[in-house]
């Protein structure tokens, strides 16, 4: 790779505790770019502490300074990006390196996103919003609170990771990054206008009890202020609330809070999972009818394999989902008006109270991994002061209790789980040491079909087909949540710590999974792992830039830090590029 003659930037120093937006949405862009584009093609090197990184279709060599370089290529940058004009370096804001994004991938791929520049914009106007009102507010005292309402910058290999649809105003009254804390609305639905599932008798108690008396003949139906606003004139809600088959009850007396998944919200107790009818990153988030049967089906066929996993490792959970209820006022055709039933729909997931071990506080494993520590539960603070020693113990209690549930999970009962960083509690004791973990979200839970052929027959296939991964891609799944999105980024942070560590780290991952595989038997896809072949890193530049559903989602190779000849020393990583 040739390189400009000229003066080359110097390093800058030690970056702020938090970056400038411009810098935050151009390095998420770097890390897609050399992951999904550069890399593979053997266009990127790392040279006087910087990383060089070419796009080979548009002609455009970058480079940025590293304040850490990383096994699986997933470095830390500071400061600006610049990209070579002639003998010189020019610095390369976020915009203009959008436009070099986009004109690699259109020359690519052959076609043109017109929303792509849109998206990024919109992200950085997502991560300046957060960097302002993060300046300006005091996180809640609650820690667990805080670590969900901490995370300004969202998903390191995300193109745009905060775009959004909406107006600004919407998103300062309900983000959590804005410390979003408000009412629900609440309405008294006819009995016969109602859709609900139970997984078992007292499932939707967290819903009845939001409101002390509802008149005879109804249900109460809570709705997310936000959604209702995107749906108050829908003709058949109008309808129904003057013909008196839905009735105004006004709001909670008490607030709900904003998580990290924005829609899902928290009043200290329940958990209650919204549609909500607004776009980030790549998906609206609504619950699809299939979505609302399918977490309590899955709570209700799963109870079996989940106490299976709890007695087996006590040290971990899952919060169950076990109702849903929405509005089922009928369309034209008679059946229920989708865009109601989803839209009102509302799923009850299980508050920490009922598994979370005493004496243990929870924090979201995204906020804890952070590469940089937005709020008090990251891991510079659960471990202040702490030496290699003390972290090294922190890590392998922390992979013990994470790593072998998801593995059994998936060989023992087929059961696909989803991870990564957002779906994640790091339940520590008074000490910070991990006690526990809580697994969430049954949305991204799947089933392989050879293990469950019986139970999934037994379901409508608009449920069923969501449900299911073939093995090969629930594996992908798997990995990719689990090394990829969780163990490596929460392994980073550790290692910006103690940058000496990063291969005993990956020595403790190599670790856990070999004593798993020796305990329980080694299946063969447990077994490369264990050998080094490449992971699978999900593709969120280029699912986003072929406009694909997350589910269609395709996977890169990464070079895998697992292999012994790499942590002894003995070679690098092998290059999963390397053969083409």
């Amino acid at each position: 790779m040739s390189l400009p003659t000229g003066t080359v930037p110097a390093v800058p120093t030690t970056p702020p505790e938090l970056p400038r937006a411009d810098w935050a949405v151009a390095h998420t862009l770097l890390n897609c770019l050399l992951r999904e584009v550069s890399a593979p093609e053997h266009q990127t090197a790392v040279c006087d502490d910087h990383l060089l990184l070419r796009l080979p279709r548009a002609g455009v060599l970058l480079r940025v300074a590293l304040r850490r370089t990383s096994l699986l290529g997933a470095h830390r940058y500071t400061g600006p990006v610049y990209v070579q004009r002639g003998d010189t370096w020019a610095e390369a804001d976020w915009r203009l390196l959008a436009e070099y994004t986009q004109a690699e991938l259109s020359l690519r791929t052959g076609v043109r996103n017109e929303e792509f520049l849109e998206q990024i914009a919109s992200s950085h106007q997502g991560v300046r919003a957060a960097l302002a009102g993060a300046r300006s507010r005091e996180l809640t005292a609650d820690p667990y609170l805080a670590s969900e309402q901490s995370l300004l910058f969202g998903h390191r290999f995300h193109p745009a990771p905060k775009a959004r649809s909406g107006d600004a105003a919407s998103w300062a009254a309900y983000a959590p990054e804005a410390g979003a804390s408000f009412p629900l609305r609440l309405f008294a639905v006819r009995e016969h206008l109602v859709a609900e599932e139970l997984a078992r008798p007292d499932a939707a108690a967290a819903l009845d009890r939001l409101h002390p008396s509802v008149p005879a003949g109804h249900r109460l139906l809570p709705a997310h202020p936000w959604q209702l606003s995107l749906l108050e004139d829908h003709p058949a809600l109008r309808a129904a609330l003057a013909s008196g088959d839905m009735i105004d009850l006004g709001t909670t007396a008490r607030p709900f809070a904003a998580t990290a998944s924005v829609r899902t919200l928290y009043d200290g107790d329940t958990f209650l999972k919204f549609s909500l009818n607004v776009r980030i990153t790549n998906c609206l988030r609504k619950n699809a009818s299939y979505e609302l049967s399918g977490a309590v089906a899955l709570t209700r066929f799963l109870d079996g394999a989940l106490a299976d996993l709890a007695a087996r490792f006590p040290g971990s959970a899952m919060l169950r989902e076990p109702a849903y209820r929405s509005l089922a006022l009928p369309g034209p055709d008679g059946k229920p008006d989708v865009a109601l039933l989803e839209g009102f729909g509302v799923i009850v997931r299980e508050g920490l109270s009922r598994r979370l071990l005493p004496g243990t506080t929870p924090l979201l494993a995204g906020a804890v991994a952070d590469e940089y520590p937005t709020g008090p539960g990251h891991i510079s603070r659960l471990l202040d002061g702490a030496g290699p020693h003390e972290t090294l113990a922190w890590w392998r209690a922390y992979l013990k209790l994470l790593v072998p549930p998801v593995m059994a999970a998936y060989f023992d009962h087929g059961l696909v789980l989803e991870p990564h960083l957002q779906n994640v509690l790091v339940c520590v004791g008074e000490d910070g040491m991990p006690a526990q973990v809580l697994f969430r979200d049954l949305e991204g839970t799947k089933l392989l079909p050879e293990h469950h052929a019986e139970t999934l027959a037994g379901l409508p296939p608009e449920v069923a087909g969501p449900m299911t991964y073939d093995a090969q891609r629930g594996w992908d799944r798997v990995v990719y949540c689990l090394l990829v999105n969780h163990v490596s980024e929460l392994l980073a942070a550790l290692a910006d710590l103690h940058p000496s560590l990063e291969a005993a780290l990956w020595a403790e991952v190599r670790a856990v999974l070999q004593e798993h595989a020796d305990a329980y038997g080694c299946p063969p896809r447990l077994a490369a792992l264990l050998a080094g072949v490449p992971l699978p890193a999900k593709a969120n530049l280029l699912t986003r830039w072929e406009r694909k559903a997350d589910r269609a989602a395709g996977y890169v190779p990464l070079p895998s830090p697992l292999a012994e000849s790499v942590l002894n020393g003995a070679s690098a990583p092998l290059d999963p590029w390397s053969t083409r």
